[in-house]
């Protein structure tokens, strides 16, 4: 009997109908970005800031990106003999990541640069190149915020911020002042109070040595504890203190840092956030004794303008995502950037990326200035960064929950990458100060601060009689400075952002954009979801603007 023929060998199915990779692409080509960077004094970064876009949107670098998130760090407490290490080790794609963004002074770098724009240009360059990953966006992002928190001790800033201000990472445990480089970290809440550091139980010794202490005690949450340095609460004989404690002491002997675990964190899977103990812990004093929150103040601006930048950076990372897919993806005979209620949606999301980046680099001018001096320029930064960190890191998770959605079932799988991002989302919110916190904050600077109030009405009066809806908002939020009560604050500072977003965009965005914008925003023509502009909203020429090739 003849044998059967052999079946053809064919597959299954073929692959149709399905976008090609998004890598590598330009992540500086957002005109929003780059007008913004020019209108905040930092033209001369713009080259810079286009070459590093290439180098964030490439194939390599979103692969660090993943890499570094697949394959997350790891405790080493002991070495081969016993001896207690505490060390984290990381995948190599961390350290590409982390060498690259200290190499691109998006650590402490602005602090060293005599030139203006400079804080606006680092700020621009995180909006770029955290279109890779957010995790180590939180080194480089302490680093910069504990200068000048450090320079209230002039010795010590003297001995660190020049290795903190370079452009070199390296990652070893040595003695800080024989690297090139250094990072810092922060120590501050602990298990009973969170938020609330003046209950922190650690405490501080005095020794023989002036300004030299020993710390005894713990901390809850404190990210990359491989950085050289950290700035640490303790309850001093004075009050609660600031404190630089080193990894390394300067004899090169390994100072007491017993990482007890490392978090276990719903997102930022590539960076380590530890639970550290100090016991014995020799510790240097910043700034007077019992003064500790007046000096890490400063601090937190910095770092609140960061968790701004992030959510703006993974707005804008996944709405190029969305519009990649729908560009490359039919569905019911037509592509769905050609769908008109997709369009809707895809349009919707991309005012509310130009609104946050927008804020987040007008935050990041009245940074650059009011370190110069400017005292008007300070006090609408202490107020205006607490309202767009509220606001924009709130708008965060929904934001990128509708992206990921775009992508239907696609989006929903680890290849993706839209379930990292979704995931990173929620914690902008949540660190340096949760939503409550940041509100009542706002309501802290308006009740010590009259300035701040004036600063912020002084802004949005530049956009005053350009647009009804804008100034009749305005009229409302005057009105509720003259009631509010603290049940109400995250009401007052909703207002405020939506209100300052709306007269950035009144000034400096297309027509289109800043009309859909008060429409909805403002004047309530919208419904409770993305994807519900009006019929009269430009849709064509707000996505032409956040889309290129979208129409």
């Amino acid at each position: 009997m003849d044998s059967l023929a052999a079946p053809e060998q064919t597959a299954t199915h073929a692959v149709t109908n399905q976008p090609p990779p998004l890598a590598p692409y330009d992540a500086s080509d957002d005109p929003v970005l780059l007008e913004g960077l020019r209108r905040e004094g930092a033209d001369w970064a713009e080259e810079g800031l286009r070459r590093l876009g290439l180098r964030a949107g490439s194939a390599e670098a979103q692969e660090w990106a993943d890499q570094a998130n697949r394959h997350e760090p790891v405790l080493r407490t002991h070495d081969r003999y016993g001896n207690r290490v505490d060390e984290v080790d990381f995948h190599p794609s961390w350290h590409h990541l982390m060498r690259t963004a200290v190499a691109e002074g998006l650590a402490g770098t602005p602090w060293a640069e005599d030139r203006t724009g400079a804080h606006v240009a680092r700020t621009a360059g995180g909006l770029v190149w955290g279109h890779t990953d957010a995790g180590h966006g939180c080194p480089t992002s302490m680093t910069y915020a504990a200068i000048p928190a450090l320079r209230k001790e002039p010795e010590l800033a003297k001995v660190y911020e020049p290795l903190l201000t370079g452009r070199e990472y390296e990652p070893e445990l040595r003695v800080p002042t024989g690297k090139r480089g250094l990072l810092a970290g922060m120590g501050m809440t602990e298990k009973q109070g969170g938020s609330d550091v003046r209950t922190n139980t650690t405490t501080a010794t005095p020794t023989a040595e002036s300004g030299m202490y020993t710390l005894r005690g713990h901390k809850w949450f404190t990210s990359a504890p491989m950085c050289d340095v950290f700035l640490v609460l303790a309850q001093a004989p004075g009050g609660l203190s600031c404190f630089l404690v080193p990894r390394v002491l300067p004899d090169g002997s390994r100072n007491t840092f017993r990482i007890q675990r490392l978090k276990d964190k719903l997102g930022n899977r590539s960076n380590a956030s530890s639970e550290p103990e100090f016991d014995g812990t020799v510790a240097w004093l910043v700034g007077p004794e019992g003064q500790g929150v007046k000096t890490i103040i400063e601090m937190v601006n910095c770092t609140r303008l960061d968790c701004v930048m992030m959510s703006a950076t993974l707005m804008r990372r996944t709405l190029v995502e969305a519009g990649h897919h729908a560009r490359h993806r039919s569905a019911f005979g037509a592509r769905l950037i050609d769908q008109p209620l997709m369009r809707n949606v895809l349009a919707d999301l991309a005012l509310e990326s130009e609104a946050a980046t927008t804020l987040t680099l007008r935050l990041a001018g009245a940074a650059d200035r009011a370190v110069r001096g400017d005292t008007g320029e300070q006090a609408l930064r202490r107020i205006a960064t607490a309202v767009g960190k509220y606001w924009v890191t709130k708008r965060g998770p929904a934001f990128t929950a509708e992206a990921l959605e775009c992508l239907g079932g696609n989006g929903y799988v680890e290849d993706s990458g839209m379930p990292r991002h979704y995931r990173e989302a929620p914690l902008l919110s949540i660190w340096e100060g949760s939503g409550n916190v940041n509100a009542l904050d706002v309501l802290r600077a308006l009740r010590r601060d009259p300035d701040t109030a004036q600063a912020l009405f002084g802004e949005l009066a530049l956009a005053q009689g350009a647009d009804a809806r804008l100034d009749a908002a305005v009229a409302r939020l005057k009105g509720q400075l003259a009631t509010v009560s603290e049940a109400g604050a995250r009401r007052l500072v909703e207002h405020m952002a939506l209100t300052l977003q709306a007269s950035l965009l009144v000034r400096h965005a297309p027509q289109a954009v800043a009309d859909a914008f008060c429409a909805t925003r403002l004047g309530g023509d919208w419904g409770h979801s993305f994807g519900t502009l009006p019929d009269a909203a430009d849709v064509d020429a707000i996505l032409g603007r956040a889309l290129p090739g979208a129409n």
